[in-house]
C-alpha cells in the first residue's frame, strides 16, 4: 500500500512542569510546523519553554525556541513567526510553570520525502 503524500495533524497538550516531547517527526516524512501556540487559561501569569530537539551522534541537542516566556492570565502566545521544518525523529519539547492552566495547540503537515 502506498503511503499518503501529505498528512495534516493537530497536536494538543496540557503543559507539564517537566519537559516532555509532544511530537516526533516520523521516519520517511518531513514535518512542517504551521502553528504552535499556548493559551493560559489561569488567573496568573505563567511561563513556557518550547524547544526543538535533534539527536546528533547519539546526543540529544536541544534548541530553545522560547525559554521561560511569560504569558499573562487569560491570554495566549504564538511561538512561530514562520514555519519550522522538522527532519525525521526531531522532537518538539515543551514545559510550563503551571501544569493545569497552560494548553498547547499545534498544526503540523507531514509530507512524504
Amino acid at each position: 500500500m502506498a503511503l499518503p503524500l501529505n498528512i495534516f495533524k493537530t497536536v494538543t497538550q496540557v503543559l507539564p512542569i517537566n519537559p516532555v516531547g509532544i511530537y516526533t517527526a516520523p521516519v520517511g516524512y518531513a514535518s512542517v510546523v504551521i502553528l504552535a501556540q499556548v493559551a493560559n487559561i489561569g488567573n496568573a501569569t505563567a511561563t513556557v519553554t518550547f524547544s526543538h530537539q535533534r539527536t546528533v551522534t547519539g546526543i540529544a541537542v536541544t534548541t530553545e525556541i522560547v525559554k521561560s516566556f511569560s504569558i499573562p492570565a487569560n491570554d495566549s502566545a504564538s511561538f512561530l513567526d514562520g514555519k519550522l521544518v522538522l527532519e525525521s525523529n526531531d522532537v518538539l519539547v515543551i514545559s510550563g510553570s503551571n501544569s493545569s492552566e497552560l494548553k498547547f495547540t499545534g498544526s503540523i503537515l507531514e509530507t512524504l520525502k
